[in-house]
């Protein structure tokens, strides 16, 4: 019976992100945090693919994207760093400039950790998609601070760590879109 209760607790907890950020209960995995959620995404998107795929992010993205994507450069996967404008926003034409039909994942947070910018999530993730890669953003600061709509953003997968909006440490979520296929790293 406690097992039940633990269960029915969780579901329940599944709904009510999924509703809060325009999701199905069905998209959302809940992991260890916001570094587990932002590892599973870049790692188990990148892993499956030839090493001649890259990953494009950004130099000022949390260190835990950031790590992530220097692992997958250490064992031979590309990986290319645009730079921000004077305002700290990566541009969508910084990244029409970088992107290929060779890039896989697109890895931008929502909103800086430092500067507090508000990346054009929507107008990025069109241009990955253009060129068929899988859009992801660590969206840690962003969730219960602004609206979040992953429908309205355009992502296939997004981060947040739970304590960052009232929840426990040691809990967050990823959301994959329904279709989207993830390597499962544990």
């Amino acid at each position: 019976s406690a097992a039940i209760k633990a269960h029915k607790a969780i579901e329940k907890a599944r709904i009510c992100i999924a509703e809060c950020i325009g999701a199905e209960p069905s998209e959302i995995y809940f992991t260890s945090g916001g570094t587990e959620s932002d590892n599973w995404a870049i790692k188990g998107t990148m892993l499956p693919l030839k090493r001649s795929h890259g990953i494009i992010s950004s130099e000022v993205e949390h260190h835990a994207v950031l790590s992530s994507c220097s692992f997958m450069e250490r064992i031979g996967y590309p990986a290319t760093y645009l730079k921000p404008d004077a305002s700290g926003v990566i541009a969508a034409s910084t990244l029409k400039q970088a992107i290929s039909s060779e890039s896989a994942l697109v890895t931008i947070m929502l909103v800086n950790n430092e500067l507090g910018t508000i990346e054009p999530i929507d107008e990025l993730a069109n241009i990955a998609h253009y060129y068929d890669a899988v859009f992801h953003t660590d969206a840690v600061q962003a969730v219960g601070h602004i609206p979040v709509d992953v429908n309205a953003l355009g992502v296939d997968m997004l981060s947040a760590s739970a304590h960052k909006f009232g929840g426990p440490k040691g809990i967050g979520f990823l959301f994959i879109r329904n279709g989207t296929h993830l390597e499962e790293l544990l």
